[in-house]
């Protein structure tokens, strides 16, 4: 049933005009209020306090789909963060977290205070059921009854929400973590209500490093500090998971510094990209192509987005500014990778500076000399990678920070290989004649 066919029914029921239901209905479900719970709200704004069906159905929330109706769950309070957002045209602060029993674990969004608390057991009536991100997430709003048990249900999960910044994904909510402030700027965007002061930049813990976002400056966030953070929040910035801190975040200076790794974790193209995105990593593969728009290209003076035939897609006719890029396929055999190298990795490979590509290029009368000088070099060796990468409809592309020749013996890592397929293999038939 699409939502016309849902104000229809509703208008027809509380005797008023579909218009008016059809235009309420629909600002509610585009700020993400679950449909049946859009109608409760609805019927009692027209004075129809009706459930409209049975009670919902008790249900494990590792039964709960993204099809499931409005259910009543008993679960474990993991995390409970407020947060604020732009809700029909006013700020609306909400609760959101993690909650969970024996059978799984499950986000969810308080649309009204229940004051709930990490630790905190309760039985949630009537919770909406909405699809976030291919996965079900709980709606608690007005039609929700919530009720607080004596007993406290004792779940398989951490009850806390602390984590590392390698464990932290898209859409955590309510997160703790400790870190060092590795790089820290002030910037001035157009927010909501106008111009608005944030600080970004990087942190780094023992397992990684993420960019963040302080949308309400903290003093001491700063560059060196070490500092932890209780209930920050996360989302997608340019294909990676970047930790976002608001006004609703507790900062405080630690008296220790936090110990940050040096290394990016080294993965396999194949199970990098299965990530959707990671902001530190390091890859290894054969470079077997540079790409089309590699070598000496030209960006707007105005975005640097890169100019074709004198055309930037956003600023139209540009007198182009030089620069150099490579764009190079990285292949490990479990996947592949673009590489993107910047003006000074590109020197680098190349071997010289922008004055020595526009003389090569003038002296061959081809832009495309410079490019086919870089694969000359680069093509067919094997290549360390270490650089941010991102992941969209349009493929894989790693940003990177270093590019070096691999210093791996190919004989060694062919042994190491054949030893685990014959390891693989005796294991396989031992288990066979166990069981024969």
């Amino acid at each position: 049933m699409d939502l016309e066919d849902h104000a229809e029914e509703l208008a027809s029921d509380l005797g008023v005009d579909k218009e008016e239901v059809t235009q309420d209905l629909q600002n509610l479900v585009e700020y993400s209020v679950p449909i049946d719970e859009a109608k409760q709200s609805l019927r009692r704004k027209h004075g129809d306090g009706s459930s409209g069906g049975g009670a919902p159905a008790a249900k494990d929330i590792g039964d709960i789909t993204p099809d499931s109706s409005n259910v009543t769950v008993t679960a474990r309070v993991l995390t409970a963060g407020e947060r604020s957002i732009r809700y029909q045209g006013s700020d609306h602060v909400i609760v959101e977290g993690r909650l969970a029993d024996e059978t799984g674990a499950i986000d969810y969004t308080a649309w009204e205070d229940f004051g709930l608390s990490p630790g905190d057991t309760i039985t949630a009536g009537n919770a909406g059921v909405r699809e976030w991100d291919g996965e079900p997430e709980l709606n608690l709003g007005e039609s929700t009854s919530l009720s607080f048990e004596e007993e406290a249900l004792e779940v398989p999960y951490e009850v806390g929400g602390e984590a590392t910044l390698a464990e932290l994904q898209t859409g955590d909510r309510a997160v703790s973590i400790e870190v060092e402030v590795l790089e820290c700027e002030r910037r001035t965007i157009d927010g909501r209500d106008g111009e608005t002061d944030i600080l970004s930049g990087v942190f780094g813990d023992e397992s990684g490093r993420l960019p963040f976002t302080n949308w309400d400056p903290a003093p001491e966030i700063e560059e060196g500090n070490s500092v932890r953070i209780e209930n920050a929040y996360v989302r997608e910035f340019r294909g990676v998971p970047e930790v976002n801190v608001s006004e609703f975040s507790t900062v405080t200076a630690l008296e220790h510094e936090v110990d940050v790794g040096s290394d990016a974790p080294t993965m396999g193209i194949g199970e990098a990209v299965a990530t959707g995105g990671v902001y530190d990593v390091e890859l290894v593969g054969n470079l077997i192509a540079v790409r089309d728009g590699s070598g000496l290209i030209q960006r707007c003076p105005e975005c640097r987005r890169v100019v074709q035939k004198g055309q930037c897609r956003t600023h139209g006719d540009v007198d182009g500014i030089d620069d150099l890029r490579v764009k190079a396929i990285l292949d490990d055999g479990t996947g592949t990778v673009t590489a993107v190298l910047d003006d000074e990795l590109t020197k680098q490979v190349y071997g010289g500076d922008l004055e020595d590509a526009l003389e090569e290029a003038r002296d061959a009368m081809d832009q495309e000399a410079v490019a086919d000088t870089i694969r000359e070099k680069i093509v067919g060796r094997e290549y360390r990678v270490r650089g941010h990468l991102s992941v969209d409809e349009y493929g894989a592309n790693l940003d990177a920070s270093s590019f070096d020749e691999s210093d791996d013996d190919p004989t060694e890592r062919a042994a190491a290989f054949l030893e685990a397929v014959d390891g693989a293999q005796v294991e396989a038939e031992t288990e066979t004649e166990v069981d024969a």
